[in-house]
């Protein structure tokens, strides 16, 4: 494990730029220039300590501040739109060790667990924006689950219908179902569909940490 903090950027067409810590899943923030994306990603570094420490990593990730971008990824007009990720990078492409893989996928489990600590806490009215929108907390969580089970989930072959992830046993089936396709396809050497297993692990931890921090910045009980 390397002692840099190893960086992607995916670089919009337009404005937007996309940084991700390419060894800890969910660490992706954007800017509207790389060293604003830069910025951003070292902004958050203190807020993701708390799912290092549920992977058991977080020695490892405290020795990781020296940001070291290892690609520039062209982005597409997703990328501005969005200001995520959309576009593999080269480095997602290499194949992933079962040891590799099963790192990626504690620190995956870890971002739902941060996630679900946040849900539980937070007030169920969050704080709106100026102009007064923004879902509440449980639209939140239903648009969380409803995205991965539609939009990542599927590409390994995982279907669950989204009343069965609103019921804790059947969230957490999901969940394992999830992570046992994963380590399936990459075994196997399988595509998730056009993407790379890497980048999906990738994808789905950084929505998952995207809407628990949006949770928490807009808490009224905070």
């Amino acid at each position: 494990m390397t002692s840099s903090l190893r960086v992607i950027l995916e670089i919009g067409k337009k404005r937007k730029v996309v940084a991700g810590a390419i060894d800890w899943p969910g660490l992706d923030r954007s800017g509207n220039s790389e060293d604003d994306a830069l910025a951003m990603l070292s902004s958050y570094l203190p807020r993701y300590v708390g799912v290092a420490e549920r992977a058991g990593l977080a020695s490892a990730f405290t020795r990781s501040r020296t940001v070291e971008v290892i690609e520039r990824v062209p982005g597409s007009s997703s990328t501005d739109w969005w200001g995520i990720a959309h576009v593999p990078s080269e480095f997602e492409r290499n194949a992933l060790s079962a040891k590799d893989l099963d790192r990626r996928l504690h620190l995956l489990r870890a971002c739902w667990e941060y996630f679900d600590d946040v849900a539980a806490r937070a007030s169920a009215e969050l704080q709106r924006g100026a102009r007064g929108g923004g879902r509440e907390r449980d639209e939140i969580i239903r648009h969380s689950y409803a995205s991965e089970r539609h939009n990542w989930a599927p590409k390994v072959g995982v279907r669950t219908e989204l009343g069965v992830m609103l019921t804790p046993k059947g969230l957490a089936t999901h969940r394992q179902e999830f992570l046992d396709a994963i380590r399936a396809y990459n075994a196997e050497g399988k595509l998730a569909r056009r993407w790379p297993i890497q980048f999906l692990v990738r994808r789905t931890a950084q929505h998952v940490m995207d809407h628990a921090w949006e949770m928490e910045d807009r808490d009224l009980t905070s």
